[in-house]
């Protein structure tokens, strides 16, 4: 998913969460303290809801949370150019963790049961520069949240809130390092629901599953601020929404997600989970929106992902893949995958790699395009890759 998103990393944000609220004086962990490897594994928490079946989505309502589940994520990601032609990726994701099933009594406003970790990241294609930002808050006295009808989720004065149902619109704001995003999105469109009916499993024990939806497209436009100058940007921005109790099965190292918006209007997601030997798992999938909206699953057989070159960050000395080939053969998409900047690894309490990329249609122009990208746990086996 987008991202799989970070369902696999969110047991060691709960680590993180702990710590964060038994003391500010406790730093958070480092992306050297929690690795993906060392976080994902183990036996998910007793009493949550899992995700076991298709059930029924509603929405406004299912934009919010759901708190039955130990972990939960709002995923906003997109790409952007000034009227001049100035490129810029983006990405402000909110994630709910909670620390205790039900929602136990406290003595003090101050208590809580729930903690949100927030990331913000842009990118700046033309002038090569890579801001992120990461906050922490516990769900007491309004420092974080979110609800449903209208959408809203925040953390401090960072935020997506709904600001029309029809079509479905919103607001992003975030601000800190030196950049700061002010943008509105309206829904092109419609929900998206991911694996078999929104059940998206990740692996074969019951339960290891996630609820998945998209919102694909959604045009955007608005002001991004970056080092003290002031940019009018639109274009297309990506929603991915997750939640579930689950954990990354022993085998499993990490996962490439892609999130891909074509020219021909077609959106195309997918996430390949990598096993620790390097080989991909076959639970392995991903989704083919058409222009019309309509959908379809795609299963791991059905594409084919090869990395064609690699490069090293001189931050971490991490190797992550930098050049894609991306088939689907049976719908005619083949297709070249390049980072529109190689340094767009996070490095804050956990390290991964997230950003903007181009899409080059091979022999077919109208399936150029762009997107995001996502890759965790190339720590793991560095040498088998």
């Amino acid at each position: 998913m987008r991202r799989l998103a970070i369902y696999l990393l969110l047991p060691a944000l709960l680590l993180a969460a702990v710590l964060y609220l038994r003391s500010r004086q406790v730093s958070v962990p480092t992306e050297q303290d929690l690795k993906v490897s060392q976080a994902l594994g183990g036996i998910p928490a007793a009493g949550f809801a899992r995700a076991l079946s298709p059930r029924a989505f509603h929405f406004p309502e299912d934009h919010g949370p759901h708190p039955e589940y130990q972990t939960e994520w709002w995923y906003f990601t997109g790409n952007l150019e000034t009227s001049q032609g100035r490129r810029f990726g983006y990405q402000l994701t909110f994630f709910r963790m909670a620390l205790a099933p039900g929602a136990p009594a406290r003595l003090s406003r101050w208590g809580a049961d729930q903690v949100y970790m927030a990331h913000c990241a842009v990118t700046d294609v033309d002038g090569k520069r890579f801001v992120f930002s990461e906050r922490f808050s516990r769900a007491a006295l309004g420092l974080a949240g979110a609800g449903g009808a209208p959408f809203a989720v925040w953390l401090e004065d960072w935020s997506a809130r709904q600001t029309s149902a029809s079509p479905w619109s919103l607001k992003l704001v975030a601000a800190e390092g030196g950049a700061s995003l002010d943008l509105d999105l309206a829904s092109l469109k419609p929900v998206v629901l991911n694996g078999t009916k929104g059940l998206s499993r990740k692996g074969r024990a019951p339960g290891n599953a996630s609820y998945y939806y998209s919102i694909p497209r959604l045009a955007t436009r608005g002001t991004l601020t970056l080092g003290g100058e002031r940019f009018q940007v639109s274009g297309l921005s990506w929603l991915d929404r997750e939640w579930s109790t689950s954990a990354l099965a022993g085998d499993q190292a990490g996962w490439d997600w892609f999130a891909l918006q074509l020219g021909d209007g077609r959106d195309l997601m997918f996430y390949r989970l990598r096993k620790k030997d390097g080989s991909a798992d076959p639970f392995s999938g991903g989704t083919l929106t058409a222009a019309d909206g309509s959908s379809r699953r795609l299963s791991a057989a059905e594409v084919q992902l090869t990395v064609a070159e690699w490069w090293k960050s001189p931050a971490s000395g991490t190797r992550y893949p930098s050049r894609w080939r991306l088939k689907v053969p049976g719908e005619g998409v083949d297709l070249e995958i390049l980072p529109r900047l190689a340094g767009q690894e996070l490095l804050g309490s956990f390290r991964y790699w997230e950003g903007a990329v181009s899409v080059r249609g091979m022999g077919n122009s109208g399936l150029d395009g762009s997107g995001y990208l996502e890759m965790t746990g190339y720590e793991i086996g560095q040498g088998k890759h």
